[in-house]
This record gives C-alpha cells, structure tokens and sequence, in this order.
C-alpha cells in the first residue's frame, strides 16, 4: 500500500475555532485475539513552524515497518507536549466489551495529558463521557497528523507488552503476531488452548475453549474388568 501522509488541515481548523491544546487519539489492538487493547493520546506542539519537518514521515502506523516505528516512536515523544498510553487487559475486554474498554483506555489516556486538552481529533471513535469538542475521523490515522502520532505510540507499546507476554507464555508467538489471529496463533490456540489472556468473548478464542472443554471432560476412565 503507497503510503498517505497525514496533513494538520484538521488541526489547523481547530485552531482557527479557538482551541490551544488538541489531542490526537487512537488504538491498537482492537482486532486481536490476545493481549490488551492499548490507545494513546498525544498533543502536539502546532505553533512550532517545523513541526511537519520534524515529525516527516509519520503516518498510519500499519504503514511503517516495526524498525520505522519504533524511530518515528521516540521521535514523537520527544516533540510532543504531553503524551499517554494506557493498556486495558482481557479481562475487561470479555467484561464489558472491545469497543467500551477501547473508549475506556482513550478516556483514561486524555486524562493523564498536561496540559489538559481543549478539542480531541479520535481515529473513529467518539467519546460522549468527556465534555470535549471533539472530531471521529475515519480513517483519521491517514488524514491527522496528531491522530498518526498517536496511532504509532499505541501500536509501539502494544507491540513492547506482547513481546513481554511472549515470554511468559511461551509457544503462542505472541512476540511475532502480537495476539492477533493468524495460521500459527490458531495452530497454538489448538494445540496448547486459549490462556488468561486471551479474549474468551471472541468467536474464535470462545470456539477453542468450548472444544478444550468437550475433550477434558470427554476423557474415558479405564476401568478393570
């Protein structure tokens, strides 16, 4: 896929309505089987002429190799007025739901930015909880700048919490597909069964586990005769 560089069209426009300190948000790991769903936030410093300049070459962050990330990653932090990420286990996702624990980690991340955020620009997602003037962009990792950075920060700390998590669980390969439902994850989730950290309320993992538990308790006793 050619790459799409983010402009700060939507920032600018914000700007022009009043607001100083605008947030650009996003996730990562919605889709995955495994793992925490982790969004960022982060606030750019828009008044610095060399922004753009600074921080060329950020874009979707499934655009980039893991090698670009992780350079682009620390570049943005560097720059950027304030900046979070917050992780929402698998816990919580089969509790109440992929798409209120993502909103539950953006809402958090807003909350630990200094200074606190005036006007938030959100990858898709609104977020009625917070009394915020705010913008859901689809797609808005290709058509933010602020919205970009944010989608690198939370797919670089995600991607770091997997590969811990590999180890801890060895034999999944969460440090290669990072949770997410490929031919060698679903290879793993038959041979070895799903763990506490996998999404249970996912089809996929919850088909596994219903097959794990037939054959458990399937097990035929050998008696004497």
């Amino acid at each position: 896929m050619r790459k799409q560089y983010p402009t700060l069209d939507y920032e600018r426009q914000l700007l022009c309505d009043g607001h100083r300190y605008i947030a650009g948000i996003d996730e990562a790991g919605r889709g995955a089987w495994a793992g925490p769903v982790v969004a960022a936030a982060v606030t750019l410093p828009l008044d610095d002429p060399d922004l753009a300049q600074k921080l060329r070459g950020v874009c979707d962050s499934k655009l980039c190799t893991p090698h670009q990330r992780d350079i682009l990653s620390a570049r943005i932090r560097e720059v950027a007025l304030a900046w979070a990420a917050v992780a929402i286990p698998a816990s919580t996702i089969d509790q109440v739901g992929i798409v209120p624990s993502t909103r539950l980690a953006m809402c958090e991340c807003v909350r630990q930015l200094d200074p606190r955020p005036d006007a938030l620009l959100i990858d898709a997602l609104s977020l009625p909880s917070l009394l915020l003037t705010q913008q859901a962009l689809i797609k808005g990792d290709l058509k933010s700048l602020v919205i970009a950075a944010a989608s690198i920060l939370a797919k670089t700390s995600r991607d770091r919490e997997m590969i811990a998590l590999d180890s801890a669980f060895p034999g999944y390969g969460f440090a290669r597909h990072k949770g997410y439902g490929t031919r060698q994850h679903q290879q793993a989730l038959r041979t070895l069964g799903p763990t506490e950290i996998h999404r249970w309320s996912f089809a996929p993992v919850a088909a596994v586990g219903r097959e794990s538990a037939r054959h458990s308790r399937g097990i035929p006793e050998h008696k004497e005769s």
